[in-house]
């Protein structure tokens, strides 16, 4: 029953989603810190460490299923309160829960570039054929059981394995975020640009639109039409551009 089940794919994958769940949280953190509100600071949310993240559906049971069955499940943290009216008055209380619900998306963006950057520069200039790099960073996207006919050692497996699940696992939170429904940063960006009658009736229906989407992951009809097609694109684009970093 659990023939296919990698565990060292699970855990790199699994270290790789804490981390990045943590850093998308701190970052809202930060983004309310800077904008004068300390709420999240003050209960320990503006930090790296996946703990104070932690939520036991969307980071413990969700993705552990999710990885163990092949079903597309996608975690979550806890959400990182604020309070717009301690937010500085160099910006209306609108724009700043837009600036907060953006920097999640924004920094799972920012890491995806930089394992990026870092993963295909590295090969480039560490390994002299073209195609051993292009083969090299796409096993590392596949994981560690991808590496079964090259030829590296344990610790650079484990190092590509890891990079390229942070790049993969950074551009769908970033991507699924980014969906403009209640619950998600996108429904937030989104709040801060609609008129105020469509910003009460959008702050009504927030529950209908979390067990829209709830049903939309959930339903494999509905998210192999809706929410598979938005990862496919998503993720298009990584290999022409890895091809042109690493020259090959």
């Amino acid at each position: 029953m659990f023939d296919h089940i990698s565990i060292p794919t699970i855990l790199i994958s699994y270290i790789a989603l804490l981390f990045s769940l943590s850093f998308h949280e701190a970052s809202h953190a930060t983004a309310a810190y800077l904008l004068d509100d300390d709420t999240a600071a003050r209960l320990g949310r503006m930090t790296l460490n996946p703990i104070a993240h932690i939520d036991p559906i969307g980071t413990v049971l969700f993705p552990l299923i999710g990885m163990t069955t092949g079903f597309p499940l996608i975690g979550w943290a806890k959400p990182v309160p604020y309070n717009p009216q301690r937010f500085t008055r160099k910006v209306t209380m609108r724009t700043g829960a837009a600036l907060v619900s953006a920097a999640g998306p924004a920094s799972n963006v920012a890491l995806c570039i930089v394992f990026m950057l870092v993963t295909t520069l590295t090969l480039r200039f560490t390994i002299a054929e073209p195609y051993d790099r292009l083969a090299l960073f796409y096993a590392g996207l596949r994981g560690p059981e991808a590496f079964a006919n090259l030829e590296v050692d344990p610790a650079q497996m484990v190092l590509l394995s890891l990079a390229g699940r942070l790049i993969i696992i950074n551009i769908l939170l970033a991507i699924f975020n980014l969906i403009p429904l209640g619950p998600l940063d996108g429904g937030g960006i989104l709040k801060g640009f609609l008129p105020y009658r469509a910003t009460q009736w959008f702050e009504r229906h927030q529950q209908t639109m979390y067990i829209l989407l709830i049903v939309m992951v959930m339903v494999p009809f509905l998210s192999e039409r809706f929410i598979s097609p938005i990862f496919r694109v998503a993720l298009w684009p990584v290999m022409p551009v890895a091809r042109v970093l690493l020259g090959a």
